[in-house]
């Protein structure tokens, strides 16, 4: 069986940088996340505020769309399928 890349980076793109994005909502609403206010160091421009949740997002997708990508395609890669 082989992996499609784009849709697998798409598909953990989508989980990951709405993650990202509800838990910021979600420390906004209840107040407090300092351990969240470390994904700065990963993320520029991100803070807990609402800006720092679409930058959160953003980031946050691309972030897993590379990431499931690279999973799919070493997948392809270590199962046989040559047209990795």
């Amino acid at each position: 069986m082989k992996l499609n890349k784009s849709a697998l980076g798409v598909s953990l793109g989508i989980v990951w940088g709405a993650s990202v994005f509800l838990a910021t909502v979600w420390v906004l609403i209840r107040g407090g996340g300092e351990h969240l206010q470390l994904l700065g160091q990963f993320y520029i421009g991100y803070r807990i505020s609402v800006g720092g949740a679409v930058v959160g997002l953003v980031e946050g997708f691309i972030d897993g769309f590379i990431g499931g990508w690279l999973i799919a395609w070493i997948y392809n890669l270590v199962s046989g399928n040559k047209s990795a």
